[in-house]
């Protein structure tokens, strides 16, 4: 297997999971075991970093993950994000994966519980303002990216809305609850480059397994042997069923 350098990989994966203390609510710091797991079940070795926002972020992650969290939570993560080496990381070859909290991080703005409008990552091109109605329940979406799986299931719990620019495209359209900006019908999650966010929880990645795939893949830089149909999978058809 290779890495995203081009040469062979003779390393563990690195999964640096992010702030899990601050970003970790609705199970969100799963998403992390489940892709350490899908590559111990190849056969594949995976090292998993947790790092506090008291601690320095590493620049050598293959893979860096983000959760949802409160407000005040959010708040000082951001703070610590703006000290980072994230952008540095992306911009080497690093992807970002991002759940609810983490997605408006990564945004150029987003509103505090306060209205107070605060500068972030500016990794995706979005903005995130209050809605007057908090979105909460299940969503089904259909991917508009080419991820291998045609709907993505999960639990949406925001108050925030989010607006894309430009340069984002959206992850999913909804079919089944309400997206980013609170509509149903209307976009969920983003895509920019090396960093993919999403608003579902669940934890998403375990409700979604072929997505993970598709993040460890780009992690990589290589194609992953298949897997059989398992009964992660069964629960993820029998929920995208219901339309």
């Amino acid at each position: 297997m290779v890495g995203r350098s081009g040469v062979p990989r003779t390393s563990a994966v690195r999964i640096v999971s992010v702030y899990p203390e601050l970003l970790g609510t609705y199970g969100d710091v799963g998403n992390v075991r489940v892709l350490e797991r899908r590559l111990s079940w190849r056969g594949l070795d995976a090292e998993v970093l947790s790092v506090s926002v008291s601690d320095p972020l590493p620049t050598g992650g293959d893979l860096y993950v983000l959760g949802g969290g409160e407000d005040e939570a959010q708040q000082r993560a951001l703070e610590g994000l703006r000290r980072s080496s994230l952008a540095r990381a992306v911009a080497a070859g690093a992807q970002v994966f991002a759940v609810c909290a983490g997605l408006q991080l990564l945004g150029r703005s987003m509103a505090g519980v306060d209205g107070v409008v605060h500068e972030g990552l500016g990794l995706l091109d979005l903005t995130t303002s209050r809605l007057r109605e908090r979105v909460i329940g299940e969503v089904l979406a259909a991917t508009t990216t080419d991820i291998g799986l045609p709907v993505l299931t999960g639990f949406a719990n925001h108050g925030g809305g989010t607006v894309l620019g430009p340069a984002a495209q959206p992850l999913a359209t909804t079919t089944r609850g309400r997206g980013n900006d609170g509509r149903t019908g209307g976009p969920e999650g983003a895509v920019q480059g090396n960093v993919l966010a999403t608003y579902l929880h669940g934890p998403v990645l375990a409700r979604n397994p072929t997505l993970a795939d598709w993040l460890l893949e780009r992690a990589v830089g290589a194609a992953l042997t298949p897997m059989p149909h398992d009964v992660a999978d069964d629960l993820h058809d029998a929920r995208a069923a219901r339309g």
